[in-house]
This record gives structure tokens, C-alpha cells and sequence, in this order.
């Protein structure tokens, strides 16, 4: 096999890990622009390559997915936090665990579930005025979790609920900033960081069980499902093996768990797994589309219009979100310039070999949506905010991993039909009404599970 890829020089102790760290943004596009396809680097302890052709990022995430797992770094804090969940099990515990969450994310049991969202935007925009600046990063946030958990949790979320879980995303986002000095203090050491995050786990945990608590004994009746007939099972596979029973994916690990293929601790890794995931990137994938809408009023317009024309007879459903073609363009512009997740993680189970370069077993594979998605190699003007791209004449001609922010492969993200309807239904309702301007300072950034905004995002209220 060949040589090592090219890529820069770190310090003896840290390697990269204080440049990744500073702004691992600005790294890693530089890398990108200096070595090319395959770059290598060192963070930490554990040698890194950072893939940016989509060739090679189609390879590891599906024509070869068998031959990489998801890596554990470090102290693992991860798995202390999502356990053994969809993101991070392997082998046949994913396959089982996938399998028994399917059908939560069934079309049709999706898009029954346009009235839920459409009911918990209403009552979030009901405490809207005119007038008012509001955060809007928090205030998406707190809508998504009130709508995944509804959704998916067949239950309500209260106030107090919602408030504890955003109080304690911030200890648990700092938890996974990069820090190049942390791989040397093992997550046992009460250090305060370390402290914070612990209490922060068990909280969620709390959350979850008080939820899970609340629904014992009604796994079985389909008046909980908020989708309502659609989305109960009839008569058995691929729904339900107990016949008409609700589908939202906490009944359907209650009832794994009633038949013994499931543990507590399975049923709790899987909820906070959802609860995190599914509601946080969508809550970041509006938000940074409200910021580029505000920057860019024509393109505010024209979802406005199609928001009103969607809201014209009614509230929103399904088939209204479909006809927001315009929309639609301008979530994926917005999700490439500011993927919510910006890199994925592999770990190859041997030694394999991409791009004439030899990559080691157990090293760590960066596949970065945010280098690729602003590449000048797959879009003009990649810097500049250009719904037009998405038009099917522009994107036909760009390789398939040239855009990813959901994944790919059989690992690809349960949720992204979900989470494009949860989205379509927030426009519409919000722009349908309201329009928001932005009165912050230009975005800054920061990397951590996802990308955040490194402050609040203020938007000013203007009824229409």
C-alpha cells in the first residue's frame, strides 16, 4: 500500500488538537485546500484523516460501510451520555435496534403527524408579540423537543421538562468541544467540567424516566399515538407482532421490552438518543435558515408566499409541505452552508486503502459536511447563499456525497423525513404570519456534538 497522505505539522504533545481546537472550521477547510483529497492530522493520541472527496466519503459511508464502524474516543463520554442508541451501537445490537424503530418513521405514519407539529407551533407562536426580539435558536429548540417527544414519546413534555432539558444542553454540549488537553484527564477525575456533565446526564435521564413512567400500561392503546389510525399497526409485521397498537417509538420498545428484547437501560439509551438528535438538528437547520432568510429578504418572499399559500385553507398538512418546492431549496442551501452535523466519524475494522493512501485499523476518519459542502469543487460561489443551486438541472451534475447532512448508507439518519416535514411545518406556520429580522452580530460559530451559534440569535418580531 502507499504512504502516509500529506497534512500539517502538529506540536509533540497536542498534535493538531489546539489548532482543531481554536476553530476547527477554519482547519479543517484549510487542510482541505492544502492537501487534498485525503488529509492526515493528529488530535490527541489517535491519528486522524480527513476525507473530502465525495468518491471516498460514498465508499467508507456505503458501497464499504461493513468494513467501518462508529469509533469510541478517549473517555467515552458519548457512550455515558447515549449509551447503546441508534448513533452509537454496532454489529446486531443496531440491526435489531433499527429494526424496531422503523416503523415510528414510516411515511405514512410521518406525515399523519403534520397536526401535531402544526398544534405545538400554534401554541409556541401564541406567545409571540409583535415587536419583541426573541432568541430564536432557543425558542425553535424548545418547540422541536415539545414535538419530538409528542411525537415520538406519545406524550406531552411540561414546562419545567422543557426548560430542564435546554438548562443542561449547554454542560453537555461543552462536554464535547474540542480540547486537545482533555484526552489526559479520564472522565472519572470531579473535575468541574466532569461534574457538570454527570449531573447533566442524570437529569436528562430523570426526564426520560419520569416520561416513560407516565406511560406505563398504555402501550397498547392506540389512543396515545398522535398520529392517530395511521399510525397504528394492523394485524402484525412490518408494524407490530401484537397486532393494532400504536407506533410512536417509545410504545414500541415498551412492548420489546414486555417480551424481553429489551432492557430499561435499552429503552432509556434509546429515547435520550432520540430525544437529543431529534430534536436539536432540526431546531439548528431552522434557525440558521431564519438567519439567512433575514439576510437575503427576497428569498424571504418567496417563502412567504409559499408559506401563505400553504396556510390558505387551513392549517398546514403533508401534502401543503410537498407543494413548498422553493422552501424545500432553500432548507438544503441552508443545511449546506450550516449542516448541523459537520463531520461524521469512522473507524476502519482493518487496514484499508482510499485514495492510493494506506489508512490504519482503529484510526479515526473524518467525513466533514461542512469542508465538502463549501468546496469550490462542487459549487460556485460556495460561500454565498444561492437556493437556485437545488434547481434539478444545477444538482445533477454534482457527485452524490457532494451534499450529505443527513448521512449515508445504511446508517443514513432515521429521521430526515421527519425532521424535513417538522421544518416545512415551522415555515409555513411562522412565515405565514410573522417576519423576523435579524439583530445580532455576524455568526460565529462553535463545533460540539453539532455546530452552534457561539451566541444567541436575536430576531426582532414583525407581525405581516
Amino acid at each position: 500500500m502507499s504512504v502516509t497522505p500529506p497534512g500539517p505539522i502538529g506540536d509533540p504533545l497536542f498534535g493538531n488538537g489546539r489548532q482543531f481546537a481554536d476553530d476547527p472550521f477554519t482547519f479543517m477547510r484549510a487542510c482541505a485546500d492544502s492537501y487534498g483529497d485525503v488529509v492526515r492530522f493528529d488530535l490527541g493520541p489517535r491519528e486522524t484523516y480527513l476525507l473530502t472527496n465525495p468518491d471516498d466519503i460514498e465508499r467508507v459511508l456505503v458501497a464499504d460501510a461493513e468494513r467501518y464502524r462508529k469509533p469510541r474516543f478517549g473517555d467515552d463520554a458519548m457512550g455515558r451520555l447515549l449509551g447503546e442508541g441508534l448513533l452509537l451501537s454496532e454489529g446486531e445490537t443496531w440491526r435489531r435496534q433499527r429494526t424496531l424503530a422503523n416503523p415510528s418513521f414510516h411515511s405514512r405514519r410521518i406525515g399523519a403527524l403534520a397536526g401535531t407539529m402544526v398544534d405545538h407551533t400554534e401554541s409556541q407562536l401564541a406567545g409571540w408579540e409583535a415587536g419583541e426580539v426573541v432568541d430564536v435558536q432557543l425558542e425553535i429548540a424548545r418547540l422541536t423537543v415539545r414535538i419530538i417527544v409528542s411525537a415520538m414519546f406519545g406524550a406531552d413534555v411540561t414546562d419545567r421538562e422543557v426548560r430542564t432539558v435546554q438548562e443542561k444542553l449547554e454542560p453537555l454540549g461543552a462536554r464535547f468541544e474540542p480540547d486537545p488537553r482533555r484526552f489526559l484527564i479520564p472522565n472519572w477525575v470531579p473535575t468541574r467540567e466532569n461534574r457538570e456533565f454527570d449531573d447533566a446526564v442524570d437529569t436528562l435521564e430523570s426526564v426520560i424516566d419520569g416520561i416513560v413512567e407516565r406511560r406505563r400500561d398504555t402501550e397498547h392503546d392506540p389512543a396515545v399515538d398522535p398520529a392517530g389510525p395511521e399510525g397504528v399497526a394492523v394485524g402484525g409485521p412490518p408494524g407490530d407482532p401484537d397486532g393494532d397498537v400504536p407506533m410512536d417509538l417509545l410504545s414500541v420498545l415498551l412492548r420489546a421490552r414486555d417480551r424481553g428484547e429489551q432492557t430499561d437501560e435499552n429503552l432509556r439509551d434509546e429515547l435520550v438518543t432520540m430525544l437529543l438528535a431529534g430534536h436539536d438538528t432540526t431546531a439548528l437547520a431552522l434557525t440558521y435558515t431564519f438567519y439567512l432568510l433575514a439576510k437575503h429578504p427576497a428569498a424571504r418572499e418567496r417563502v412567504e408566499r409559499e408559506a401563505a399559500a400553504a396556510t390558505a385553507d387551513g392549517p398546514p398538512d403533508a401534502a401543503d409541505a410537498r407543494e413548498m418546492t422553493y422552501t424545500d431549496r432553500v432548507l438544503s442551501e441552508s443545511m449546506r452552508l450550516y449542516p448541523p452535523v459537520y463531520t461524521l466519524f469512522r473507524e476502519p475494522k482493518l487496514d484499508v486503502k482510499l485514495d492510493g493512501y494506506r489508512i490504519p485499523e482503529g484510526s479515526a476518519l473524518m467525513c466533514s459536511q461542512w469542508v465538502v459542502h463549501r468546496s469550490p469543487r462542487w459549487y460556485d460561489d460556495p460561500d454565498s447563499f444561492d437556493p437556485s443551486r437545488w434547481k434539478p438541472e444545477r444538482r445533477s451534475g454534482r457527485p452524490r456525497f457532494a451534499y450529505f447532512p443527513f448521512g449515508g448508507g445504511p446508517r443514513h439518519c432515521i429521521g430526515k423525513a421527519f425532521s424535513l416535514l417538522e421544518a416545512k411545518i415551522i415555515l409555513a406556520c411562522v412565515c405565514s404570519r410573522y417576519e423576523l429580522d435579524y439583530e445580532g452580530p455576524d455568526l460565529s460559530l462553535r463545533g460540539s456534538l453539532t455546530m452552534h451559534p457561539d451566541h444567541p440569535v436575536p430576531m426582532r418580531i414583525r407581525e405581516k
